[in-house]
């Protein structure tokens, strides 16, 4: 489990590529609101979550 401070970063990180995501789905006619787009930020918020936990684990196992 994260605490709130990686939250923080995996949040800042997902805030710093939305713009990005937002012209793709734009460019494909895809038109939604920030608002709309906050289902899509919470699910990349998981991935990133499972991505570090992942990654921890196999670290672990390395040692």
């Amino acid at each position: 489990m994260t605490d709130p401070s990686q939250n923080m970063k995996f949040m800042q990180i997902a805030m710093k590529h939305l713009p990005e995501g937002k012209k793709f789905l734009d460019e494909k006619g895809i038109e939604l609101s920030i608002e709309d787009m906050q289902p899509m930020l919470e699910l990349l918020l998981n991935v990133m979550k499972e991505a570090y936990e992942l990654g921890k684990q196999e670290a672990t196992k390395e040692e």
